[in-house]
C-alpha cells in the first residue's frame, strides 16, 4: 500500500511554511509522497490574486528539490470550486491501493464541521493536522496531529511585502522568488 500525504491550497504564493509542513509530515507518517495540489477556486477563500497557470509553475518550481513531493493538479484542471470531497473521489478511484492524508493547518480543523459532505470525507482520507497560530487542534471528527516547527509565514503577508516592493528573501524558495519577480506578480496590488 502506497501512503500519500495531500496538501492542498491556492498556494498564491507557495512559501517555506508549506514546504516545511509538508517535509515534516512526509517524515513523521512515514509517507512515501506527498503532493501539493493547488486549487482552482477554494470554497473558503477569496478568488487568487495569480492565475492558476502561475500558481501551478511557483509550486513546481518550489517542490522540485524533493524527490518525495510532486504537483497534481486535478483541481486546477477540474475548474470551479475545489470541494476536497469529490477530489478525494476522484484520486481514490484513480489510485487503487493508495491511503490518502490530507494536511490542514489548525484553522481548517476547526472548520471541518463546515466542510462539504465531511461525514462522508472522514471515510476516504485521514485528516492530518497541524499547529497554527490562533488556532486550536480541536475537531469532533478524527484528526492525526503532526507537530511540525511553527513557521509564521502566510502568502497573504509575502503578497503585501511585495506590493510594497519589500524584500521575501528567505520566505520562498529563490526559484519561486525569481519567477514572481519575472512576471511581476503582486506589484502594486
Amino acid at each position: 500500500m502506497k501512503h500519500v500525504g495531500i496538501l492542498g491550497g491556492t498556494f498564491d504564493p507557495p512559501h517555506i511554511g508549506h514546504l516545511i509542513i509538508a517535509e515534516q509530515t512526509r517524515v513523521a507518517l512515514k509517507l512515501d509522497e506527498v503532493w501539493f495540489m493547488p486549487s482552482h477556486k477554494p470554497p473558503h477563500k477569496q478568488k487568487a490574486v495569480a492565475d492558476a497557470s502561475d500558481r501551478v509553475a511557483m509550486t513546481e518550481r518550489a517542490v522540485a528539490g524533493n524527490p518525495h513531493f510532486k504537483v497534481d493538479t486535478i483541481e486546477v484542471k477540474r475548474l470551479g470550486k475545489s470541494y476536497t470531497f469529490d477530489t478525494m473521489k476522484l484520486l481514490n478511484k484513480d489510485h487503487p491501493g493508495t491511503s490518502f492524508y490530507f494536511i490542514i493547518g489548525a484553522d481548517m480543523v476547526e472548520y471541518l464541521p463546515n466542510w462539504k459532505d465531511i461525514d462522508e470525507l472522514v471515510d476516504i482520507v485521514t485528516f492530518v493536522g497541524v499547529k497554527r497560530k490562533g488556532f486550536e487542534l480541536m475537531s469532533e471528527y478524527s484528526v492525526v496531529e503532526v507537530d511540525v516547527p511553527f513557521v509564521d509565514i502566510s502568502s497573504t503577508a509575502i503578497k503585501r511585502m511585495l506590493a510594497h516592493n519589500q524584500s521575501i528573501k528567505y520566505m520562498v524558495p529563490e526559484s519561486v522568488e525569481a519567477y514572481v519577480k519575472e512576471k511581476h506578480l503582486y506589484e502594486g496590488r
